[in-house]
């Protein structure tokens, strides 16, 4: 600025083998990231090379010195700077003059100029004690002040540096984990019994999800993952650790409007989703001839929605199950499937259908299993137009809802890699219900769509809507899209989705009518 007076500033950099290790600037300013003088330096030295010089490390420059020259060059050194060295040059003069000293006893002297052996480890320069008072004020001001904005700047700063393979990203994550431990709002809603606020609880996901890329790196070492799962288990033995739920409170929110819902939810998203194009980069590294990158990466992705997992027990991580699930699914429909995708498809829906415990489309899974609605009904608009008899066997599967059956089926026996349905008495407290029975009708409604003109698939559809679905508002909702189907302007009536849907509405109103007999007769008795 024109107004401000114009200032000089020191500052030196150390560099090695092309990274920042040291800065120090007189400026004073204290901050994660570097000053402004140092960022100037750093770019002066990148564009114009040739007008900084080079030297050799001091220690070489006074090698080549005689006495003469060296006795100079000291007291030069003390002239110019003797308020500040006088002391010390003292000091170290009536030590290198003693026979006992311990300076006499080190062979050499160091110098600071000579740079890191090159067995030592080099890492780009992180002022870790800023760090630690950053992330301290940030979370003192509860979210306040921008201070939610300035944490996931610094998140991004970690997810940066861990695409850079900068080992610094660990150290900074390590730094930033530490405050979160040693916030004080974390014994007090521990105390109390209260939940923790929305954004903070969001600020915790980005921490784990943060560790999981780091854990997760195989290009890191053994010996450091094995440090990081010392240093895990170790915070989370720490009584104010929070809890992945983090709901201790008595009050439910209303789900509604947390989760989509409806028939439209999507769009028994796609809409937002820009057309991108994905191109299949060669993998040569692994075995099977045609594999890219972006095969693995789906292939990946359908491994993960398909494993069988427990429903856990809070609010907070039921709704980010299913939210984690969404997303990852409005990614993959960004993805126009080719023969190649397809056929990966094709292996993974199988694989899901015949693996065992570790499928959540297995023959049997545990009661409280999270359900497959979701996930199968992106499946069955994927592989219909390629292979429709599999989409059906895929859909039907994951129709089941074993949390809300009285007795759950005990499977073949003879298969010992299935493992049995273990029903517990207690009833689980599923939060995400009304939502998880929402993509339950969904996923029947689109097979009743597709199944138009088949009598027996029609037939197969309507018998496992009528297993499956405990719910009348979604079986009446049922009825009346297998009606509206039924009958299309442009087409005449189909005689077996017009049955469908009158058995669908007499199951309604059966199921009324013995709510009201029994609801009479408990009233009788009263």
């Amino acid at each position: 600025m024109q107004s401000e007076p114009e200032t000089v500033c020191n500052v030196a950099i150390s560099f090695d083998r092309c990274k920042i290790t040291s800065v120090t600037c007189s400026c004073g300013n204290k901050d994660i990231f570097y000053c402004a003088h140092v960022v100037a330096l750093s770019l002066y030295r990148i564009r114009k090379p040739d007008q900084v010089k080079l030297h050799l490390p001091i220690s070489e420059t006074l090698f080549q010195m005689n006495r003469d020259q060296l006795q100079k060059f000291v007291q030069y050194l003390i002239t110019v700077h003797h308020t500040e060295v006088l002391p010390t040059a003292q000091k170290l003069a009536d030590e290198i003059l003693s026979q006992n000293s311990e300076i006499n006893q080190v062979h050499g002297a160091p110098d600071p100029t000579a740079g890191a052996s090159i067995d030592d480890e080099n890492c780009w320069h992180l002022d870790e004690e800023q760090v630690q008072e950053q992330v301290k004020l940030f979370l003192s001001q509860g979210g306040y002040h921008g201070s939610g904005k300035q944490l996931n700047l610094l998140f991004a700063k970690v997810r940066e540096m861990l695409k850079m393979r900068d080992s610094n990203g660990a150290r900074m994550l390590t730094l930033i984990t530490e405050q979160f431990m040693a916030d004080p709002r974390l014994l007090l809603w521990r105390q109390q019994g209260t939940a923790m606020t929305d954004k903070y609880r969001q600020l915790w996901d980005e921490l784990g999800a943060l560790w999981m890329c780091i854990v997760l790196n195989p290009h890191c070492k053994l010996e450091q993952k094995a440090s990081w799962l010392k240093q895990l288990k170790k915070w989370n033995s720490v009584d104010v650790c929070p809890w992945e739920d983090g709901n201790h409170g008595n009050e439910l929110p209303n789900l509604t409007n947390a989760l989509p819902q409806g028939a439209n939810a999507n769009q028994e998203n796609m809409g937002q989703c820009k057309s991108l194009e994905y191109q299949h980069l060669p993998a040569h590294k692994f075995l099977e001839e045609g594999e890219s990158y972006l095969t693995l990466a789906v292939e990946v992705a359908l491994i993960g929605l398909g494993q069988q997992r427990i429903m856990p027990d809070g609010l907070y991580a039921q709704e980010k199950v299913c939210r984690n699930e969404e997303q990852l699914i409005s990614k993959l429909q960004e993805i126009e499937l080719d023969d190649t995708l397809v056929k990966i498809f094709r292996k993974q829906a199988v694989f899901l259908l015949e693996a065992g415990p570790y499928s959540g489309l297995g023959e049997v899974v545990h009661r409280e299993s999270v359900p497959m609605h979701t996930f199968a009904k992106y499946l069955f608009t994927s592989l219909l137009p390629h292979d429709a008899e599999l989409a059906y066997k895929t859909a039907l599967r994951a129709m089941r809802l074993l949390v809300l059956e009285s007795t759950a089926p005990s499977g073949d026996i003879s298969r010992p890699h299935h493992i049995a349905s273990v029903v517990p008495n207690r009833y689980p407290r599923w939060f995400t219900l009304s939502h998880i029975e929402s993509q339950q009708c969904e996923l029947a409604s689109n097979m009743l769509t597709a199944a138009k003109g088949d009598v027996r698939r029609l037939e197969t559809v309507l018998e496992s809507i009528q297993k499956n679905i405990h719910s009348s508002s979604h079986i009446f909702k049922l009825a009346q899209d297998a009606f509206k189907i039924a009958t299309l302007v442009d087409s005449l009536p189909d005689i077996t989705l017009l049955k469908v849907s009158l058995e669908l509405g007499l199951q309604v109103f059966i199921s009324i009518v013995c709510y009201c007999y029994s609801r009479r007769k408990e009233f009788d008795l009263v």
